[in-house]
């Protein structure tokens, strides 16, 4: 009966009323005829739909008949996409709302557009891509476009916006998805997504990650995660960030599974270090703080309960009825659906879970529907048609306001050599781009493994030089010349990289100028095992070097060197016609604002 206990212990931290739903309120406006739908289809559920309710799953086919075990079998309240195109996923929800019994949150990760939604989605913008422009307003048209197309094909939720906070620049979880490092543009750039999603009739956001991602250098996903702020310091800036967003309608949080020490011992002085839990199992935080100091009145929803800073805390089967007795309403991701819905059942049967905190939660689940409106909806009405996806998906606005951020957010960090720029046929027609890549980490292996190729991001660059009158190549690295001679069967010659050396006049007579592409997505730069190559830009005075980020906006931590550094925050098409018309203009082109530390802290990366 521990979790039990610890509904008990929320009551003693925080006191009774912390725990009531008042659905007539903010954020969910409802009428008596809607508070007595709400009401009398809790009354009417039986053990296993309660239960059921309390899960979000993650779809891993669009089989009919597995849809429907889903839905018929698990009662499920809550689902999320698996990438799929728009008309498979329209398809798909569908299904999954002809056989709820009760009508389904459907939830996307539209936090940089409608591709967080289905596969032909628009991409916008990152959130550390518009928080460079300075401009609330493309905030708002993120939050507006990438749900309309989320809506067009069924889904109704945002697990949006991201409202963390980018202190640590090694912090590679959020430091691209949040808007960056300043707490007053954080909040103003979530509320503006935020009134956006609330153009969308029934649509609603789930902000993501309480109580605040941005410190720690580890990735929630791999290891524990902790904020460090103590209480003062928390409430004048996450705390502002969620305020703000509460005040503007937000109607549910998703609980990061992120430890915040000092808070809550701040609300329960008595905690020991053995007892600190991540947010999403902790009553300090998620009732204590999020319920009781902040008085938030809507829906909260775990984080992936795969991540291991909630996992590694304790055994699985006390980590589910752990989760809703520190004041979490859903569970999002089933591990294995029979055992996780078998045990949160028990533990519900049983009096783990009280008849009272599955009320309150049932009560926070059904009240957000109704406030969707998704009781007033025939199932046929709950997902658009096929018309739809030809009026919405892929709008030429949408690609348009795309281009727009593309144009004010690149960003010129570092300009030591003030003479380097504009670049022009007639200054620099020779250029040599440098491309850096990053580890990419499994995914990425999985994607190599299926076939799966991306854009060469070189390659592309390359083309839009070309296009504008360059002579633009490809630097070739020693080792890729020896992966070349392996590929063609022959012995690899390592004195191409041990004796890589030359003299500097025959390193630098092909090129006017270099470009060095990061094209890292997360994690650090891989420079390869070049002795004297032009991986690493050592040259920066011999000859004109631009270090360009075209994806994390950190690479100055490890390029310090770098005289001229730009950073452009992704690889997208219209993001390197921006860039080189930009660096064709000179400096002055260059509109974004750093929205974080680009220089890392360091010192020497100034110099």
């Amino acid at each position: 009966m521990l979790s039990c206990a610890i509904w008990e212990r929320n009551r003693l931290i925080v006191g009774e009323e912390t725990n009531m739903v008042d659905l007539k309120s903010n954020p969910y406006f409802l009428t008596d005829e809607d508070c007595k739908w709400v009401e009398e289809t809790i009354a009417g559920m039986t053990d296993e739909e309660k239960v059921g309710q309390l899960f979000f799953q993650l779809t891993q086919s669009q089989d009919e008949e597995y849809l429907k075990e889903l839905m018929e079998k698990y009662h499920l309240g809550g689902c999320r996409y698996n990438a799929a195109p728009g008309k498979t996923i329209q398809e798909q929800n569908r299904i999954l709302q002809k056989y709820a019994k009760i009508p389904v949150i459907i939830a996307c990760n539209t936090e940089a557009g409608g591709d967080g939604a289905c596969a032909d989605g628009t991409a916008i913008a990152s959130g550390v891509k518009i928080g460079a422009t300075g401009n609330e307003q493309y905030a708002y048209a993120l939050g507006k476009m990438a749900n309309e197309e989320a809506a067009a094909i069924g889904c109704n939720m945002a697990f949006a916006p991201v409202c963390d906070i980018a202190y640590n620049w090694e912090n590679t979880e959020v430091i691209t998805r949040a808007f960056g490092n300043d707490p007053e543009r954080v909040a103003k750039m979530s509320a503006a997504y935020l009134n956006g999603a609330h153009t969308i009739p029934g649509f609603v956001c789930a902000a993501k990650h309480f109580p605040g991602n941005g410190q720690d250098f580890r990735d929630a996903h791999l290891a524990n995660n902790v904020n460090y702020f103590d209480v003062e310091e928390w409430d004048a800036t996450y705390g502002l960030v969620y305020r703000t967003l509460f005040e503007n309608g937000l109607e549910a949080v998703m609980g990061g599974h992120i430890m915040l020490p000092k808070y809550a011992r701040a609300i329960n002085p008595e905690l020991t270090d053995e007892e600190m839990m991540p947010a999403t199992l902790s009553p300090e935080i998620m009732t204590g703080l999020l319920r009781g100091r902040l008085g938030f009145n809507g829906m909260v929803v775990t984080d992936a309960s795969h991540m291991v800073a909630m996992t590694d805390r304790m055994k699985r089967s006390e980590m589910l009825p752990r989760a809703i007795n520190a004041g979490c309403d859903m569970f999002l991701f089933f591990n294995d659906p029979e055992e996780d819905f078998s045990t949160m059942l028990k533990a519900y049967q049983e009096g783990t879970i009280s008849e009272e905190r599955m009320t309150e939660a049932l009560t926070r689940i059904l009240g957000l529907k109704a406030h969707m409106g998704l009781h007033k909806k025939a199932k046929e009405a709950l997902v658009a048609g096929p018309e739809a996806l030809e009026k919405i998906l892929g709008n030429e606005k949408y690609k348009e306001t795309a281009k727009a951020i593309s144009k004010d957010s690149i960003t010129l960090v570092k300009y030591k050599d003030k003479e380097v720029l504009p670049v022009t046929p007639k200054r620099y027609r020779r250029i040599m781009i440098v491309h850096i890549k990053g580890t990419g980490g499994p995914m990425a292996e999985l994607m190599k493994m299926a076939g799966v190729k991306g854009e060469n991001a070189a390659e592309l660059l390359k083309e839009k030089l070309c296009s504008k009158g360059f002579d633009a190549f490809i630097y070739e690295s020693p080792l890729d010349r020896i992966k070349k001679q392996a590929a063609e069967g022959k012995k690899p010659d390592l004195n191409v990289y041990f004796a890589g050396k030359n003299a500097i006049s025959d390193f630098v007579k092909d090129m006017d100028l270099v470009i060095t592409l990061c094209d890292v997505s997360s994690g650090r730069p891989v420079f390869g095992m070049s002795k004297g190559g032009g991986e690493i830009p050592w040259y920066v005075y011999e000859v004109p070097v631009v270090v360009v980020g075209c994806g994390q906006p950190t690479m100055l931590a490890d390029i310090p060197q770098a005289r001229t550094y730009i950073n452009t925050y992704d690889s997208k098409s219209h993001t390197f016609d921006a860039l080189v018309e930009k660096l064709m203009e000179g400096p002055e082109a260059f509109a974004g604002i750093d929205p974080i530390d680009s220089y890392c802290g360091l010192f020497d990366a100034h110099l």
